[in-house]
């Protein structure tokens, strides 16, 4: 099509929405209407060594005080836990959310030996997650210190994306997802945004390959609403969340710890999976840090 054309069919195409019908308009208006309803669910989940407690049965009835209603192990030793974690939720008002990492080796590893601990202990995490009823297992393709590592390459990602259709498939054969983390420059080369791990989730073409937005790394990002919107619905398996300054509890960095324009972008978008607190504590009052930083985050949901 050369110039003249194209703009002899645009010229068409504004003539054609200028005569369209009013009911064609007030459709258009109504669905835009009824996504603005949408409003997600803000379902806060702690990593293992969030809540004060001497065991995870004391971690628990903390959580469970506090109103968290996801929990959030680690995938080290997890096929293992299996039976301690079901017993210990059991006839509570939580559940397991994702699983954090956990395996040996990484999936872009150059030394076969090095890929092949990470193929045996990734599907060993995925295989547990599954009988626990998790949304997923976090993972990070590479990170900075690991090597030998493959190049950053349009071939590595294309090896990527075919290593992750495979893991994505045996994950829904167990029953969850395998959720990439991107992180930020300093901790990892490969995938720094979440559009990014979108785009590999996307072209992983696996249902089971999904994605995340941690707050602390998305510092990177432009804006905290297009991060999660470049995932949107169809990729956003998982949410971490910490303080904007030194990876705290949430409010523990003061005003830098603003979640509203994400949050914004999850209530908009129905998200009603989990955001996990994965983070450090500044105070000696764990509990009362704790608490403070679920207030904070419950009434910044409310502001949006």
């Amino acid at each position: 099509m050369n110039r003249k054309q194209f703009l002899q069919c645009s010229l068409v195409g504004v003539a054609s929405l200028a005569v369209a019908p009013m009911s064609l308009t007030a459709s258009c208006a109504a669905q835009a209407k009824k996504e603005e309803k949408k409003t997600g669910s803000l379902n806060i989940s702690f990593q293992e060594g969030i809540a004060p407690g001497a065991n995870l049965s004391e971690k628990l009835d903390f959580m469970e005080k506090l109103g968290v209603v996801g929990f959030e192990p680690g995938g080290r030793g997890l096929a293992g836990r299996v039976g301690e974690i079901k017993e210990a939720l059991k006839n509570r008002p939580i559940k397991v959310a994702a699983i954090c990492a956990g395996f040996d080796g990484f999936i872009l590893a150059d030394d076969p030996a090095i890929k092949e601990q990470f193929d045996t202990t990734m599907r060993e995490i995925v295989a547990a997650a599954g009988e626990l009823g998790s949304t997923g297992v976090v993972m990070v393709p590479a990170f900075n210190g690991q090597k030998p590592c493959k190049p950053h390459t349009q071939e590595t990602r294309d090896y990527l994306c075919e290593q992750l259709h495979e893991l994505g498939e045996y994950a829904v054969s167990q029953g969850t997802t395998v959720i990439l983390e991107p992180l930020n420059r300093k901790e990892c080369f490969y995938m720094r945004l979440v559009a990014d791990a979108a785009a590999i989730a996307r072209d992983s073409q696996s249902e089971g390959v999904k994605c995340m937005g941690d707050f602390w790394h998305m510092q990177e990002e432009t804006s905290d609403y297009g991060a999660f919107w470049s995932a949107g619905t169809k990729y956003l398996q998982h949410v971490h969340m910490a303080s904007r300054g030194r990876r705290s509890m949430p409010g523990e960095d003061g005003e830098k710890d603003d979640y509203r324009d994400g949050f914004r972008a999850l209530k908009e978008m129905g998200y009603d999976k989990y955001v996990t607190f994965e983070c450090g504590c500044q105070s000696e009052d764990r509990a009362a840090a704790v608490t403070a930083a679920v207030e904070l985050l419950r009434s910044q949901w409310e502001e949006v």
